[in-house]
């Protein structure tokens, strides 16, 4: 499929302005749409000034809002809706935000999809399982919340576990939509700051030459996929027409991530091997400090994605070396 026009909200984000650059390469019309709470414009500065795509400001939950940017585009084939309040800190400081941008946005843009017949893509993600009691993660296991008297982590797995009953929803009422899980996505855009993800918050201590925090002696482990092979699984996911037996993609849920399983002490010693060599930043690692970390960290993380393998024949090629050393070169340029 070429010449589509497609909304892609969160799109000055990590992994929304990266698939902004590939459906523009691809000879798609894009309009990017994001608020700028954790987008930054910066991220979409390879397109400037190219003809096919558009920049937006606005609440994913503005609906006049939402309708200008579809006038702005001249109609509607595809919509990504990416946008949401992510980062593991948010989840337990800013609650009430997390659920009413996440679920409010979503069903606004469900909306939007039914009204112009347009396919939606939605960015879920395996927090939408909970506890992930159960591993692999897949569909059919069970999705576990704790009581939320506890801690609010959930306020952001659960918003995504409502989405995708939001979503399941309207493909029964006939609407074309697919749901994609990023498992740990990273790359050179990620947020590194307090609210941001572990890869990008070990390089920015190294950078910054602050200590490092290793949350519950890292013992955790999670399955990092670099942030080109996710974009491959929303390209896939969104423009295929049918699986690749035939079958239709409508309902699907597929996890997109890599099956190369380590703890968050293994990835500290694999950055810390790999800076070791820069001239620069190796001769002075940044201390490691170990933290209580966050109420209710999943104690482990690891995708099966057969399904993506079988409708879409998506692979997570590059290994978790070769990403870390592009992500390092890239930040170090």
């Amino acid at each position: 499929m070429s010449g589509l026009k497609i909304l892609v909200t969160g799109g000055a984000g990590f992994i929304g302005s990266s698939l902004c650059e590939r459906l523009i390469s691809q000879g798609h019309s894009v309009l990017a749409y994001d608020s700028l709470f954790r987008g930054n414009k910066s991220n979409l500065s390879a397109l400037a000034g190219n003809q096919r795509f558009q920049f937006m400001q606005g609440d994913v939950r503005d609906v006049e809002r939402l309708d200008e940017a579809i006038e702005c585009l001249d109609g509607v084939d595809l919509i990504y809706h990416l946008a949401a309040v992510n980062g593991t800190k948010w989840f337990h400081d800013a609650a009430h935000s997390v659920i009413d941008v996440n679920i409010n946005g979503t069903l606004r843009t469900l909306e939007l999809a039914m009204a112009h017949d347009a396919r939606y893509v939605l960015a879920s993600s395996p927090e939408a399982f909970g506890e992930a009691l159960q591993q692999p993660i897949q569909n059919g296991n069970e999705m576990t919340f704790t009581d939320p008297s506890m801690h609010q982590r959930h306020s952001y797995g659960a918003s995504k576990y409502l989405d995708e009953i939001a979503c399941q929803h309207a493909a029964r009422e006939g609407l074309d939509v697919r749901i994609v899980r990023p498992f740990n996505a990273y790359g050179p855009r990620l947020l590194g700051d307090e609210y941001g993800q572990v890869v990008a918050m070990f390089f920015q201590a190294i950078l910054s030459r602050e200590p490092l925090q290793l949350h519950n002696g890292g013992q955790q482990t999670r399955s990092f996929t670099w942030i080109e092979d996710i974009v491959d699984g929303f390209m896939l996911t969104g423009l295929q027409e049918k699986g690749l037996q035939g079958e239709s993609l409508s309902g699907c849920a597929l996890n997109i991530g890599s099956t190369e399983e380590v703890t968050i002490q293994h990835l500290q010693e694999r950055i810390f091997s790999l800076v070791s060599h820069d001239e620069t930043w190796g001769k002075d690692l940044p201390q490691i400090e170990d933290s209580q970390g966050y109420h209710g960290d999943a104690l482990r993380r690891l995708p099966d994605c057969s399904q993506a393998i079988t409708l879409l024949g998506w692979s997570a090629p590059t290994s978790l070396e070769q990403g870390l050393h592009l992500m390092w070169s890239s930040l170090r340029s």
